[in-house]
Parts: C-alpha cells; structure tokens; sequence
C-alpha cells in the first residue's frame, strides 16, 4: 500500500471535517419536512456555522465541508462565507438522498444536480466526494470516476490511513472475490468520529450522550494514532446543528485546543491529503485486477431469500 507524504516536520494529518447538511438532512434521512426538524436544520446554519467558522479561524485551522446542493440553494450566504474564509468544499449529494435506495440513474442525476449548484452558486467544482449515507449503490464508484473526482471519504476499510477502494464479488457460499481498485484515493470515515449518532435526537437513537464520554473518545483515538502509527490521518466529522450547541462547542474547542497542543500535526483539507498520497507497486497492482463485481443472491435457505 502507498503512503502519505507529510510535509516536513509532520506527524499527523488533522482533518476536522464537517456535514453541513442543514435542513435537506431531515428530508433525504428521515422524510420530515416539518417546521421542527426544518428549524434544526436552520439552526445549523444561522448557529451552528458561525460558531465553528469563528472556532477554525481562531486556530488557524482549514477544513473541508462536505455540503449537500440543497444545502447551498437554501442557505447560500453561509455558503460563501465557508469558502471565503478558505475551507475546502466536498461533494455530498444533492437532498442527503441514500445511494442504497434509488437507481443509479436517479443517482447520477442528483451528482450532477449537486455539481451545477456548486459552480453557479458558488463557482467551484470539488474533487472529493462523502456519501450522503456513508454508503455506497452498485452504481456510485463509476459516478464518481467519470465525474472526474480524486478521492472519496465515505467507507471504512482502514482506520488511520488511506487507500483505494476495490470492487467486490459478493458470494455466500464461497469467499468474496476482491475486483480491481479506483484510482480513487479513499479516506476512510469511522461512525466513531461522527458527532451526529451520539448527540443527535431522532427520536429513534440513544442520542443527547454526555459531551465528556465523547471528548475522551475522540482524544483517546487522536492519542492512539499520534503514538503507534506512522504518518497517520486522524479524520472527524462534526454537523453544525449538532456541534454549533453551546455545550458541544465547549467540548469541540476543548479538543482542537488539545491536537494543536501537539508537535508536528498538519491540520488539512481532505483535498490536500489526498494530494499529498503516493502510490506503490501494491497500488498498481490493484489497479490491473479484473473489474469483478455484484451480489449473488442470497440462498434460498439462508433466511434472506
């Protein structure tokens, strides 16, 4: 496997990544398009972003902002003012729509729908991609590829450090068949580092968890990677509705307070991780393996047919 390329005197790449999901969460998740969920999502922006913005810029810290289309049709000011204070911008679908669910048609669809908002609103094509649902259809790694994107963050093949994502045969009474590698650089996201799952109410999660239980999680897996892995990528994700809470933000500073307190750490934009990643032969022979791929379906006595 390849390596990343820390710039001198690195140890560990940061990215504190953040969802902006905004209103559109509540519509492509859950289907509630009802004032109270519309106003948790207003409360990411009117709140939430200003919080973190005023966050970064007192550390000197770039992100990246993985920001559904829908997101940046309705709350566009916001918008602007992520990127003029120079966070980076990832593609996240268009409604927070769930790949799994739809055709790959309607996929596609919504990629490029997502993609024209970008450039009229904001002037800007992404590079990178993060899954609405952290998931993947049949169909999204060919989107992606021909949509010209250099890496993705939205699968969990490995915890610290990137790599290409294979295709797979999925079989059930034989082993899975590993098919050949995008050229794709995926940086691996972790449910673990997700502000949403533990301190968001649904109404149908555990959710609203003590803010300290989540702070020492986070630490404890930056201090693990800082002192047993080489060149390592430390990646978070936070959502404005979520974290801009007045006691979240306690936390959330707490916690970049304690990563910049560390020699050698390299807080980037996903983008720039990406760019900074060298493939080997391993790669390369990923690259060259048969393009295998698809679910066979389950047997009829498995329970599942």
């Amino acid at each position: 496997m390849g390596h990343l390329q820390l710039p001198p005197g690195k140890k560990i790449a940061v990215s504190l990544g953040t969802d902006f999901d905004s209103q559109c969460l509540w519509l492509g998740a859950y289907n509630r398009p009802t004032p109270s969920s519309m106003s948790r999502g207003e409360f990411g922006a009117e709140v939430g972003v200003p919080r973190l913005l005023s966050l970064y810029k007192r550390y000197d810290v770039r992100t990246t902002w993985f920001t559904p289309g829908h997101t940046i049709d309705t709350f566009p000011e916001w918008c602007k003012k992520v990127l003029d204070d120079g966070h980076e911008f990832g593609h996240h679908g268009y409604y927070h729509e769930n790949p799994t669910l739809i055709s790959g048609e309607t996929e596609r669809r919504l990629v490029e729908l997502a993609f024209s908002t970008f450039e009229k609103v904001l002037g800007i094509r992404p590079v990178g991609y993060r899954s609405p649902y952290w998931d993947y259809s049949e169909s999204t790694l060919d989107i992606l590829e021909d949509s010209g994107l250099i890496y993705d963050t939205s699968l969990m093949g490995r915890d610290f450090h990137p790599y290409h994502p294979q295709r797979w045969q999925v079989r059930w009474e034989q082993g899975n068949v590993a098919g050949r590698a995008s050229r794709i650089l995926e940086v691996p996201v972790s449910w673990y580092l997700d502000d949403f799952p533990p301190l968001a109410y649904t109404g149908s999660s555990i959710g609203m968890q003590d803010s300290d239980t989540i702070y020492r999680r986070w630490k404890d897996i930056f201090d693990y990677a800082y002192r047993n892995e080489t060149d390592p990528v430390f990646a978070t994700c936070v959502h404005p509705q979520i974290i801009g809470q007045a006691n979240h933000m306690l936390w959330y500073e707490k916690l970049v307070d304690y990563i910049s307190g560390h020699e050698g750490v390299w807080f980037a934009t996903i983008e720039e991780i990406a760019r900074a990643w060298v493939d080997d032969e391993t790669d390369e022979a990923k690259f060259a393996l048969p393009d295998v791929r698809g679910v066979e379906p389950a047997p009829a006595d498995s329970g599942w047919a």
